[in-house]
């Protein structure tokens, strides 16, 4: 397999797409691009393969996908110890899964690849209160809470990438003696186009990302017309769309046609993530007209990220009882349809945090998060990572 980039789908050059950040050395960047288009595929487009295999017997609604993980991951976080405990909860979880339905479960991790996050704004506030440039994840700034950390810099594609093939050599470990529908695969959001480029590869007459057995296009990025949809209609892996509460039938459908034109098992993964005051409205007559006149997709729901709600001028939490709420809402809505409800898209992590509130109360004061560690936007811990997926398999 030849290790030059390989041209997918006409994507356009990064500096016209939008979330990407602002690398302020043009000379650096370039030579970190050209390093990444001649370094080895952190995946093989046999493995990429398998899971499109795997996903398509999730479409056929002869199996369930869990897909969870950090929401930002960490270059800190890149060694065994870390890693196999993030892995042992995908395995858990996915385990219950099969035990409850008797279907099987396919994990996939947001891991080996989740170094980059899109921002609503440009700005946060620092530990001092005052505005400093987002952290766009560790592939491009620290967290740190100085200005001059949150410059970007474009070296740290390259340690995102060697952190990322550190993951992966824990994740292939951990397949030892398992089915391939059941390996626990990896994915990360295709954001920054700056590495996602120069890591596709070619093998055949096929283009495939190489950064990521799966990559998924979010909420602010997934235009139709954009570079990051153009990117991903050129690639053979599987790949998701986040569908947040601005999606409309029409373009849901245009979507599909454009990502799955061929109707091919296993390619497509729509992502719903409406929040529950909005998914029992909106999601019927999106999943009516992909049914009607979109191509075959995959429908998963991530009931985070439409139930985010900040604490005055604090940190950003998400209710359990509107993750648990819209979970149900989600199921009910795929049932009344005929659709497949295949699974859950998941920010979560082994770690025993605070960042989800288990009940809140709109008059009382602020809840309390003692132990609120995550980067960027709040996570399940392992206790409420199971209950949400016992409340998904109980209303299945």
């Amino acid at each position: 397999m030849s290790p030059a980039t390989a041209a997918a789908g006409g994507a356009a050059h990064p500096r016209t797409a939008p979330q990407q950040p602002d690398w302020g050395d043009p000379e650096l960047l370039a030579e970190v691009t050209r390093t990444l288009a001649g370094l080895p595929p952190l995946v093989t487009r046999a493995e990429c393969a398998r899971l499109t295999e795997a996903v398509a017997e999730v479409e056929r609604g002869r199996a369930l996908l869990l897909q969870g993980g950090d929401c930002a991951e960490r270059f800190r976080e890149s060694g065994p110890e870390q890693v196999g405990a993030k892995l042992l909860q995908l395995y858990g979880l996915t385990a219950g899964m099969r035990a409850a339905t008797g279907l099987p479960a396919v994990p996939v991790g947001r891991l080996a690849g989740q170094y980059g996050k899109p921002r609503s704004a440009p700005y946060e506030r620092g530990a001092d209160g005052r505005p400093v440039p987002a952290y766009r994840g560790d592939a491009v700034n620290s967290p740190a809470g100085d200005a001059a950390a949150r410059d970007p810099d474009p070296s740290r594609l390259l340690r995102a990438y060697a952190c990322a093939d550190r993951v992966l050599h824990e994740v292939r470990g951990s397949w030892r003696g398992r089915d391939p529908l059941e390996r626990a695969y990896v994915s990360h959001e295709a954001l920054l186009l700056d590495y996602e480029q120069p890591l596709t590869r070619r093998d055949g007459t096929a283009a495939y990302a190489s950064s990521a057995h799966s990559v998924w296009i979010g909420e602010r990025t997934r235009d139709p017309g954009g570079p990051h949809v153009a990117f991903a209609a050129g690639i053979a892996n599987t790949v998701g769309v986040k569908l947040g509460p601005s999606i409309t039938p029409a373009q849901a459908v245009r979507l599909s046609r454009l990502l799955n034109p061929d109707g091919r098992p296993g390619r497509l993964v729509f992502v719903v993530r409406l929040g529950a005051t909005k998914v029992r409205t909106l999601l019927p007559e999106i999943v009516g007209e992909v049914t009607r006149r979109g191509t075959p997709v995959v429908w998963l729901c991530d009931p985070m990220h439409g139930n985010t709600v900040r604490l005055g001028s604090g940190p950003k939490t998400r209710p359990m009882e509107a993750i648990l709420e819209e979970v149900v809402a989600f199921v009910r809505v795929l049932q009344a349809q005929r659709r497949h409800p295949a699974g859950l898209h998941l920010e979560m992590t082994p770690q025993d945090v605070t960042e989800c509130v288990t009940a809140p109360r709109p008059h009382a004061g602020p809840p309390a998060l003692p132990r609120y560690r995550t980067a960027c936007d709040p996570r399940l811990n392992a206790g409420q990572a199971a209950e949400v997926v016992d409340r998904f398999v109980r209303v299945l």
